[in-house]
């Protein structure tokens, strides 16, 4: 998969991959987005329609962080939710993207309210040092639900992922393709903790393993699996 400088082809490519690593709901819902011209920009392309199994770039709008319409069009569904986009942007200015899915065994543990422990390697080396916080339900897109996942990207800084309690997951990186990595890793390790649940549970990774794990990574140059 190749890396194109235009913000919405790296958006439709993410979410290529998501539907290829088979870590998307039945009904294909979702939205992602990308920060476009930097911080002081205040701007972002972000999927235009809710459901984004088909996406191509001309389903892509580019819009202010204030949420006008700069070029292309907003499904009403996807317009109530740019607000959440633009303050997970302004929350954290290495973040570049913005993913939003339904991932089934991550959505499990939203659903139960319950943090995704960290007990997977992979999840290591996409930049996971601690469970996957739960951000408290509120309606979708309204200020008290954009409040609550901004409270706990501050109360966890760096951290890639955010669960929302009954509803799915926000995952969010310094590029597309790496929002979608984290997606693809933290689903697996959801599908994992549910199926060693059988087996006694998941063993709790040795203290320091995340700092080790980086280590390792970078005498070999690597930054992400």
């Amino acid at each position: 998969m190749t890396s194109d400088p235009d913000p919405r082809l790296q958006v439709v490519e993410a979410v290529q991959l998501l539907f290829t690593s088979q870590v998307m709901s039945h009904s294909g819902h979702g939205n992602a987005s990308m920060r476009v011209g930097g911080e002081a920009a205040e701007r972002m392309v972000i999927t235009g329609t809710p459901f984004i199994r088909q996406l191509g770039p001309e389903h892509m709008a580019l819009t202010t962080f204030g949420g006008e319409v700069v070029e292309g069009e907003l499904d009403p569904v996807v317009d109530e939710i740019v607000l959440m986009h633009a303050d997970v942007y302004r929350a954290d200015p290495r973040i570049g993207s913005v993913i939003h899915t339904h991932s089934p065994a991550l959505t499990t543990f939203a659903m139960a309210g319950e943090r995704l422990p960290c007990r997977y390697e992979s999840a290591l080396r996409q930049g996971v040092y601690e469970s996957i916080p739960v951000a408290d339900w509120a309606p979708r897109g309204s200020p008290e639900s954009v409040r609550n996942i901004v409270d706990q990207i501050r109360a966890h800084p760096g951290l890639p992922c955010v669960l929302l309690a009954n509803h799915g997951l926000l995952a969010f990186s310094d590029t597309p393709r790496h929002a979608a990595q984290v997606i693809v890793a933290l689903e697996e390790a959801a599908v994992l903790m549910l199926g060693a649940a059988t087996l006694g549970g998941a063993r709790e990774l040795p203290p320091g393993a995340f700092e080790r794990e980086r280590e390792h990574m970078r005498s070999f140059g690597s930054n992400a699996n």
